[in-house]
């Protein structure tokens, strides 16, 4: 927010330092995060005299230059080297002495010094409009009027407008103070409060609005009361448009406005004296002399002021006349409706436009313009009216004509103000400090607030419309702070904690250990985006996916029902730059629709793997990733979350691939797959890639629900047997595992399988596994004898169950 001091300042009651303002400022809220100076002209001319060129002969070396003799004052006589073609005896004309520094119209500021030109000294410089900046021309020197006195500062001769400028760091709830008048507002609360002067921001509201005629009413009604709860409006007819006049043009370029025309210029003036935006109409082109307020049919076309045809949205609020829409309501004006060079009748609105549907429509068409911003924020309803004469009266000076009509001011349903009630004790609580009664009162109204109870503990207000973001006794709260100043709250001697319980603890303690596993392991962590490509997807999938309603992209366009798509276009990317040995691990959510409007998210832990799993070297051959490795991350990583006894399902083929579903006491926790080639191929990929997909969800609430045992270290050793077996070629590691888990055979620790062997001697059906058992007694050392009878057991389930014949 750009704020001119010189401007700020007609509305205060009394002229304050610029730097002190700035304190002021910062102190209530408003960061004052630069401060600077502002010239018309850079520099202000200073130091710059006029000179009478008393002498102007050729250059001995130089054809096209000369040397001059100027005098300066009434005894210094300057010798010059020029090479303006129109510099002559007798001529006023202004002079850079040595010393001096000029601020040319583009490039940096130069410092005069005394500079041999092809051997002839020149002390300074005559000036072009373009070498001090007053002007664009460089075609020759500036030529004053005969009355120009010699030695007298050339500034005084041009009018250089001073000013300083604040930029002020505006939080998004301040749109109260969008404008001069609402910083001044701010600033007399603070005097208020703090030098007791009974401050008041000098309005410019002058009463002095009165129609020279009624030759040009136009009838105003709105059809969408929602998206513009107010709108008015007056004609003044018999206008020229023209140029500002000077001070109206100084006061818009020190904040960085261009001024356009006096119409144009007017209504940006007054946005930014009072915070309301205004638009004026060629009345000429108002059909049938009605203003309606609508929405047209989606894809309407419709030509802005910037010359580009735009397609509507049926969303898009219209000012619209009989036969056509004229402007798109709160954020640019029409190509064929606004002001041009030769309009003579205007049409002045003034309205509220609700905040949500500007900025959706402003956003929809990418025009980001000062009206848009301010509507969107909010702009005070019940000053639509005052301001809108005030503008009415400006033009009339300005650019001349008569105020042809009353003002049409449509108001359905007059918005009630905010009703706010403030106890003592809560004010204490929030501030921190305690308020006199009074003292709370008099900043409310200095502030626009109205007291209309006061009791014994509680004070009620209604706000000011101009402050629609307060609506809780906190915001109350804040502005009482905020003019009190913070630096004057009080810090206690002692503050108490509240330690809070941390929810998220075990979840991220847990995330954090997986992932410190994976990268000691040479895995490397990937973030995908959570939107993707419905085409990945089939249609069962697609009747439950959450879809993107303003997608930015064509390719991105519902939200992910599964983590593999989007990390498989990572994969795919490093697969083409000859990156093919890949272990990628995710944390990341998935999202589902139940129903129309009722969405679940879901947390995954996701591991990828593709190529070698081990790389060729002097001492071992490379080895691919294949199914067992992406079984033996998943149960490793499960293992490490204290799971260790976890079932695999049968393998079940889904759209993607081969599935491997792991449960953990009849839990899904999470599940392994070989992806189809198939769907590999939706992303040219045409190497193996492997899938592991932990869900984080049902593994947190298995984790938090475990219990930590402490053990001793086993004082007495293990003993390991093995045993091969022939079996049928049908029978599966899984079966012989839990048949000899289910024996309950109390002193095994565990199984391990380490082979797996087949050949025509053993039959075309048959098989032979080898399996490792370790037995253990945490009271005493088993003999041969007990772990022979274990093995015999073991044996004999072996025989029973799957007609295994023992390998001797």
């Amino acid at each position: 927010m750009t704020i001119s001091y010189n401007w700020l300042s007609e509305y205060l009651p009394e002229t304050i330092d610029p730097e002190k303002l700035s304190k002021i400022l910062t102190s209530i809220g408003l960061e004052v995060e630069s401060l600077e100076k502002y010239e018309s002209i850079k520099g202000g001319l200073e130091g710059l005299v006029i000179g009478e060129v008393l002498e102007s002969s050729q250059h001995p070396n130089a054809d096209k230059l000369k040397v001059t003799k100027v005098l300066v004052d009434n005894k210094e006589e300057l010798q010059i080297v020029c090479g303006a073609p129109n510099v002559a005896v007798g001529q006023k004309v202004i002079v850079a002495k040595v010393g001096e520094t000029i601020h040319p119209l583009k490039g940096e500021a130069v410092t005069m010094k005394v500079a041999k030109i092809r051997g002839v000294e020149s002390h300074g410089m005559i000036c072009a409009e373009d070498e001090i900046g007053i002007g664009e021309s460089h075609e020759g020197i500036i030529i004053m009027s005969d009355d120009a006195v010699v030695g007298a500062n050339a500034g005084d001769f041009f009018s250089v407008y001073n000013d300083w400028i604040y930029e002020i760091g505006l939080t998004p709830n301040r749109m109260d103070a969008m404008s001069h008048l609402g910083v001044a507002r701010d600033v007399c609360a603070y005097l208020n409060h703090h030098q007791k002067k009974g401050a008041r921001p000098k309005l410019p509201y002058i009463n002095q609005f009165k129609p020279d005629s009624h030759s040009l009413t136009i009838k105003v009604s709105i059809e969408n009361k929602e998206a513009c709860q107010r709108y008015s409006g007056v004609t003044i007819t018999g206008i020229t448009v023209k140029p500002s006049p000077e001070w109206l043009q100084n006061r818009l370029k020190a904040i960085g406005q261009r001024p356009i025309n006096n119409i144009v210029d007017i209504t940006n003036f007054i946005l930014h004296e009072t915070g309301q935006p205004l638009h004026a109409f060629d009345a000429d082109e108002i059909t049938g002399n009605e203003i309606i307020v609508k929405n047209l049919p989606e894809g309407t076309l419709f030509t802005t002021l910037d010359g580009k045809e735009r397609k509507l949205s049926s969303e898009d609020l219209m000012i619209c006349n009989a036969g056509e829409g004229m402007c798109i309501a709160g954020v640019f004006g029409g190509t064929k409706s606004g002001v041009k060079d030769a309009t003579t009748n205007i049409f002045l609105e003034s309205a509220w436009f609700n905040p949500v549907n500007t900025r959706k429509t402003s956003f929809r068409h990418g025009l980001r313009t000062e009206a848009a911003i301010h509507f969107e924020k909010g702009v005070d309803i019940s000053n639509t009216v005052t301001v809108l004469k005030r503008a009415a009266v400006l033009i009339k000076e300005i650019a001349g004509g008569e105020i042809a009509s009353d003002v049409v001011d449509v108001y359905p349903n007059p918005k009630p103000k905010a009703e706010v009630v403030l106890k003592n004790h809560y004010l204490k609580k929030l501030s921190g400090k305690n308020y006199h009664s009074d003292t709370v009162k008099n900043i409310l109204s200095s502030l626009g607030f109205e007291i209309m109870r006061d009791g014994a503990d509680e004070l009620w207000v209604t706000v000011p419309y101009h402050k629609p973001d307060i609506t809780l006794p906190a915001d109350v709260v804040e502005e009482i702070v905020r003019i009190d100043g913070l630096d004057n709250i009080d810090i206690p001697a002692g503050i108490t904690i509240a330690p809070a319980v941390d929810e998220l603890r075990v979840a991220e303690s847990v995330r954090e250990k997986l992932a410190n596993y994976l990268v000691g392991l040479g895995f490397n962590e990937i973030v995908t985006n959570s939107i993707t490509n419905s085409k990945y997807f089939d249609t069962a999938t697609l009747e439950h996916t959450v879809k993107m309603i303003n997608n930015l992209s064509a390719d991105l366009n519902v939200m992910r029902p599964s983590m593999l798509e989007t990390a498989l276009e990572s994969i795919a990317y490093n697969v083409n730059r000859k990156n093919t040995n890949l272990s990628f691990f995710e944390f990341g959510k998935t999202y589902f629709a139940k129903a129309p409007g009722n969405y679940k998210e879901d947390d995954h832990f996701c591991v990828y793997v593709t190529g070698d799993n081990v790389l060729t070297g002097w001492r071992t051959k490379s080895r691919q990733h294949d199914i067992y490795s992406a079984k033996g991350i998943a149960t490793a990583l499960l293992q490490l979350c204290g799971l260790a006894d976890v079932q695999i399902d049968e393998p079940v083929t889904v759209n993607t691939g081969t599935r491997f579903d792991i449960k953990y006491r009849n839990h899904s926790i999470a599940s392994f797959a070989e992806v189809n080639p198939v769907h590999l191929q939706m992303f040219d990929i045409k190497q193996q890639v492997y899938f592991v997909d932990i869900y984080y969800n049902a593994l947190m609430q298995l984790v938090e629900k475990q219990k930590i045992v402490y053990k001793e270290v086993p004082k007495f050793p293990a003993v390991e047997r093995d045993l091969a077996f022939v079996v049928s070629k049908s029978v599966t590691y899984r079966e012989i595992e839990q048949k000899i888990k289910k024996a309950n055979i109390g002193r095994l620790q565990s199984i391990h399988l380490f082979d797996v062997f087949e050949s025509e001697k053993l039959g075309m059906d048959n098989k032979s596994i080898a399996l490792n058992f370790t037995f253990l007694d945490e009271e005493k050392t088993l003999t041969d004898k007990e772990t022979d009878g274990m093995m015999q057991k073991i044996v004999d389930i072996l025989e029973k169950e799957f007609s295994a014949e023992i390998r001797k």
